[in-house]
């Protein structure tokens, strides 16, 4: 798979002290695009006359302007659909900011949050859930709480079993047939 940042990377060698920047006007070829990248986090944009019909997988966080058709899967990034994006696919990420349309069910690990004149169209699996005024929501929403550690899972049961139960009411004898009285 082709990253940005190994086709622009230059030939390592050993250095002490990095060169002092030399002078560039901002848009001139002289601009290297890592001096800029390196200090942004790894977001990739899809313009708004992109369309990708298929799966759509990823590992940094991606905004989508264009139109997007199958399956996105994003697990541990954030994905933003822009205001001009459209999107009818399954997704999986770890967030997912809905600026734009979507048609298909969206399961998120952390949060999902439809903002002003968003839309969704599908079920929402996700722990948070933020609906802004304003927004289109037609689905269902399961909010499921994040995996919880063994070691946690264990404590709350023993805890319970720890605890003394009340005693239950004991129901009340039944009357004893007439032919047993005779």
């Amino acid at each position: 798979m082709w990253k940005r940042d190994e086709a622009v990377r230059p030939a390592s060698g050993p250095t002490n002290v990095p060169p002092p920047p030399a002078p560039v006007a901002a848009g001139s070829p002289g601009l290297r695009p890592e001096a800029s990248h390196s200090m942004e986090k790894d977001i990739v944009n899809i313009g708004k006359s992109v369309v990708i019909k298929g799966e759509l997988n990823g590992s940094e966080d991606l905004t989508i302007e264009g139109h997007v058709e199958g399956t996105i899967q994003l697990r541990e990034h954030v994905l933003t659909i822009g205001p001009n994006g459209r999107i009818k696919a399954q997704v999986f990420a770890k967030a997912v900011i809905v600026l734009g349309e979507v048609t298909g069910n969206v399961t998120a690990s952390d949060k999902v949050d439809i903002r002003d004149n968003g839309s969704v169209d599908g079920d929402i699996v996700a722990p948070r859930v933020a609906i802004a005024e304003g927004a289109h929501f037609r689905g269902s929403v399961a909010m499921q709480r994040k995996a919880v550690p063994a070691a946690q899972a264990v404590k709350p049961a023993n805890a319970a079993a720890a605890q003394p139960q009340p005693p239950l009411p004991q129901p009340a004898q039944a009357p004893t047939p007439m032919a047993a009285r005779n």
